[in-house]
């Protein structure tokens, strides 16, 4: 059985400031090098064309770091790869995202869309998570999903940090 999460991050600037960032490769350093205080992570490949952005990086979490429940499945360091799509801006801003572990149980997946409100912006992301390991399953999605809000929440500040020094 899957889990489902929503997760919102709210900025004071406009939509297309929020975009902007997402389409310049400086901000996704900055979102790295605030992200390696907890685990390696690196952009593998980033490219802003016709059809949107499409970027793809990995986290990489040393095996000795994760609960003890996800040890038990996990033999080595865990690498996930992250792949995200962004729509070209437009009045709503639409995407996507996966997240894979080779070898891994389950699966991560989700939508996002960033658009405009009274206050400046909002960027939703809609997260699942599904383990296929019986009996374990559920708790490991569980995590996964309070795991990834706090991802969400420190990928947030960065960016509202980003936005506010330019």
């Amino acid at each position: 059985m899957a889990r489902r999460i929503d997760y919102s991050a709210r900025y004071t600037h406009p939509a297309e400031k929020v975009y902007s960032a997402l389409t310049n490769r400086d901000y996704w350093e900055a979102r790295m090098v605030e992200l390696r205080k907890f685990s390696d992570n690196h952009v593998e490949s980033f490219d802003v064309g016709d059809d949107g952005i499409d970027l793809v990086f990995h986290h990489i979490i040393p095996r000795h770091t994760l609960p003890d429940i996800a040890q038990t499945v996990m033999k080595k360091d865990m690498v996930i790869t992250r792949k995200e799509h962004y729509s070209v801006f437009g009045d709503e801003v639409t995407g996507t995202y996966s997240a894979s572990i080779p070898a891994g149980p389950g699966s991560l997946s989700g939508t996002m869309a960033l658009f405009g409100t009274d206050t400046g912006s909002t960027l939703r992301t809609s997260s699942e998570a599904k383990v296929f390991i019986p009996f374990v399953g559920g708790k490991l999605e569980q995590l996964m999903l309070v795991n990834l809000v706090d991802l969400f929440r420190t990928e947030a500040q960065v960016t509202a940090d980003w936005l506010a020094e330019q």
